[in-house]
């Protein structure tokens, strides 16, 4: 830390890069995850200086095109989108981002094509692609990608098999000072947003942090599933048969879980019974997420639905303002470095400011 440098100064020169791709006050951005990642909970996060990204999903272009416009009237700041590679109108999506002027887009759920990152940046729009791996980064990078994001299986939802703490090791030194690299997976306290940032992060995404957001549609019932639990209760899930690949989901053990592992039991048993093939079985496999998803976040089926969360899941103690989630994040990192400038052992950063920010 330079002499005269504040802890805040101190803080944005670590993050400058990521700040200077998203177009932001903060380095944050905030996780795509289905349901929740709309409108509202976008415009909030982007609003309080942080980068919110809608998630598509399964959205038509039309359903799409309505989401972006009605975040556009909800803010003047930048936010992005995130698209799935393997959707089948993933073309048509990205043609509803470039008319409607999207800053940012994120392609996930598979390596996107050198074509579809070419039509985006041609465009005009900035590229975000996630990278499991330091060849698979290299890879991103030769396509031409702005950003890449980096996320261990710590996180809710869909996840890998390498910790965050591993990826950051093996990922950050080898790509980290060719382009913006943003740390995602069980961060929820701003001690950790330096740790990361000081390895040579650009900047980090949190989701499961901005479940529990005043602006965050999910229902009350999920909420408060979420802030009763802690991180033992987020648990990936399991495959029955190797030979239906299924990508492990983080998410909080309810009679839902024991639903997943009965479905793909089914499944798997009316493909021996010659009544579907390997494909469509495989498909209705993945597909049982969107709909449990839907029945916890927006129903409140909290019993048979889906609980998607990361393991920070058992640091959300209460439903608070974006605002208040961000800046207590800030202020948790600026408590860090200024510890770190003196050497003088301070009491943590409280879990949040003691008054409200000023709107």
């Amino acid at each position: 830390m330079i002499a005269t440098e504040t802890p805040r100064q101190h803080l944005d020169r670590l993050w400058a890069r990521g700040r200077s791709l998203l177009g932001t006050e903060t380095a944050i951005m905030g996780g795509a995850m289905s349901w929740v990642s709309e409108r509202n909970l976008v415009a909030a996060i982007s609003n309080a200086g942080g980068f919110g990204v809608l998630a598509c999903g399964s959205m038509t272009p039309e359903l799409l095109t309505a989401e972006i416009e009605a975040t556009q009237a909800l803010t003047s700041k930048p936010f992005g989108v995130n698209l799935i590679t393997m959707h089948p109108q993933l073309d048509a999506l990205i043609n509803v981002c470039l008319r409607l002027e999207v800053g940012h887009v994120v392609l996930a759920g598979g390596l996107p094509s050198g074509p579809s990152i070419r039509t985006l940046k041609d465009g005009g729009t900035k590229v975000l692609c996630f990278a499991p791996a330091t060849a698979l980064a290299r890879k991103l990078i030769k396509s031409g990608v702005d950003g890449l994001i980096i996320e261990g299986t710590e996180a809710g939802g869909h996840i890998g098999p390498v910790s965050t703490s591993v990826l950051a090791q093996e990922i950050l030194p080898a790509v980290g000072e060719i382009v913006p690299v943003f740390v995602a997976g069980g961060i929820g306290r701003g001690e950790a947003i330096v740790s990361y940032l000081e390895m040579g992060a650009a900047g980090v995404q949190l989701g499961t942090h901005f479940v529990c957001a005043t602006e965050s549609i999910a229902h009350p019932k999920f909420k408060a599933a979420f802030i009763k639990a802690n991180a033992r209760d987020a648990m990936p899930t399991v495959q029955v048969d190797p030979r239906f690949p299924v990508i492990p989901v983080r998410a909080l053990r309810n009679k839902g879980t024991d639903l997943f592992m009965q479905t793909q039991r089914d499944v798997i048993g009316r493909f021996q019974a010659g009544e579907m093939d390997q494909k469509t079985a495989q498909l209705e496999i993945e597909h049982f997420w969107a709909g449990a998803l839907r029945r916890a976040v927006i129903d409140g089926d909290v019993e048979n639905g889906s609980l998607m969360a990361g393991q920070s899941v058992g640091l959300v103690k209460e439903e608070l303002p974006t605002r208040v989630i961000i800046e207590t994040l800030v202020t948790q990192a600026e408590a860090a470095l200024a510890q770190r400038s003196t050497g003088v052992t301070a009491a943590p950063a409280p879990d949040r400011p003691l008054a409200d920010p000023v709107p």
